[in-house]
C-alpha cells in the first residue's frame, strides 16, 4: 500500500512481538494477550511510535529545502522529543513549542523525561502556558513564523505528526508488518488495541487493516478526553489516508472504534486504575507503560478482559507505542513504587 511513497529509514526494521503469557495468565487465560513493541524500534532517544510516522514525512522535510523542524506538544510531549532527534540525525534545527497541557505539579515535572532529553539534543525549548487542545495551536503557527523572521526555514509538524498530510502512512504500514509477522506465527490478531489521543496513529492502523477487513478490530483506547473532537479527527486523517494510499473505499464513522471509559480524570492524569495497570503490567511482564498514554491503553485493555468485551479464545495484539521516558515527571506519584 506504500511503494509510492518515499521513506527514510529511522528504525531498526520490524518490531517484535511478543506474548504476554504472565499478564494472560493473571486474566485468566481465556484471551491470549501479546504486544508489538513499538517502543523498543530505535536507538533515537529511546524511540516509539512517532518514529514510524515521521519516517514519511522526512523526505518531505528535506525536499522542501527547510533547514528546522518546528513542532509541538505537551510539555511531556513523546513527539517532541522524537522531532528533536530525527532533527539531530539528520542535521537540521528543531523548534519545539512546550504547552501545558497537563495540570500536574510534580517538582521536577519540566525538568526530566521528553523533554530534558530534547534540550539534551539541542532542541530550541519554547514554554507556553496554554491547555490542552488536539487541534491547530496558535503558538505552534507563531514559532513557525518566528523562524522565519530570524533567516530560517522551517518545516512546519503538528502535534503527533497527527495532521501532517503523510501523517497516518507509517501505521498503515504498521497494518502491513503485522500482516506478515501474522505469516510466520500461523494465525490472525482478533483485536489490536491502540492508545487515541492526536490521532494519526489509529487512523492510519485502520486504514492498514482494513485492507483485509479487520478495521473494525482495530480498537482505540481514547487518552485524550476530548473524544468527539478525536474520533472526528481520527476519522478525518483516515479518509485522507485511504484517499492517498487507494484504498478504494470510503471510511464511515462506524469503522472508527474508539473507547472512552479510560482517558479520566483529564488527559496527562493518570487515575488510581491506571497506576494500578502500570504497576500490574511493570509487576508481570517487566514492561513499562507510561501515565499519559501506554498506562491509559493498558488500563482499557486489561478492564475489558475483565469485561469480557473479547471472547473466549481471542489473539489480542496490544500496539505499545512508548512513552516511558515521561513516568520520570510522575516521580512523585510512583515514588514508592
Amino acid at each position: 500500500m506504500l511503494e509510492k511513497f518515499e521513506r527514510y529509514p529511522l528504525t531498526f526494521g520490524p518490531t517484535h512481538i511478543e506474548k504476554l503469557e504472565r499478564l494472560s495468565e493473571h486474566l485468566g487465560g481465556k484471551v491470549q494477550l501479546y504486544a508489538k513493541r513499538e517502543d523498543c524500534n530505535s536507538g533515537l532517544a529511546f524511540g516509539g511510535n512517532k518514529l514510524r510516522k515521521l519516517e514519511y514525512i522526512i523526505p518531505d522535510a528535506i525536499a522542501s529545502n527547510a533547514d528546522t523542524l518546528v513542532s509541538i506538544g505537551g510539555v511531556q510531549s513523546n513527539h517532541t522529543r522524537m522531532i528533536a532527534a530525527v532533527a539531530a540525525k539528520i542535521g537540521f534545527k528543531c523548534r519545539l513549542v512546550q504547552e501545558s497541557w497537563v495540570p500536574h505539579e510534580d517538582a521536577v515535572y519540566d525538568r526530566v523525561g521528553n523533554i530534558l532529553l530534547s534540550r539534551i539534543m539541542g532542541a530550541d525549548v519554547q514554554m507556553v502556558d496554554e491547555g490542552f487542545d488536539i487541534g491547530i495551536r496558535q503558538s505552534w503557527e507563531d514559532a513557525i513564523e518566528d523562524v522565519k523572521a530570524k533567516g530560517g526555514k522551517p518545516y512546519p509538524i503538528p502535534a503527533g505528526a497527527s495532521v501532517h498530510k503523510y501523517g497516518g502512512l507509517g501505521y498503515v504500514g504498521f497494518a502491513e508488518e503485522v500482516r506478515a509477522q501474522e505469516e510466520e506465527l500461523g494465525f490472525k490478531f482478533d483485536y489490536i488495541v491502540v492508545c487515541t489521543v492526536t490521532g494519526s496513529t489509529h487512523a492510519g492502523m485502520t486504514v492498514g487493516f482494513a485492507k483485509d477487513g479487520r478495521e473494525r478490530k482495530v480498537i482505540g483506547i481514547d487518552a485524550s478526553f476530548t473524544p468527539a473532537q478525536t474520533k472526528a479527527q481520527v476519522l478525518e486523517i483516515a479518509r485522507r489516508t485511504a484517499e492517498l494510499v487507494e484504498l478504494g473505499r470510503e471510511l464511515s464513522s462506524d469503522d472508527i472504534v474508539l473507547i472512552e471509559d479510560y482517558a479520566y480524570p483529564v488527559y496527562g492524569v493518570p487515575s488510581d486504575e491506571t497506576k494500578e495497570a502500570i504497576r500490574l503490567c511493570a509487576r508481570l511482564e517487566g514492561m513499562i507503560t507510561d501515565p499519559v498514554y501506554e498506562g491509559k491503553s493498558m488500563q482499557g485493555m486489561i478492564d475489558l478482559v475483565k469485561k469480557g468485551y473479547f471472547p473466549e479464545g481471542s489473539k489480542v495484539l496490544y500496539a505499545h507505542l512508548g512513552g516511558a521516558p515521561a513516568i520520570n515527571g510522575y516521580a512523585y506519584t510512583f515514588r514508592n513504587g
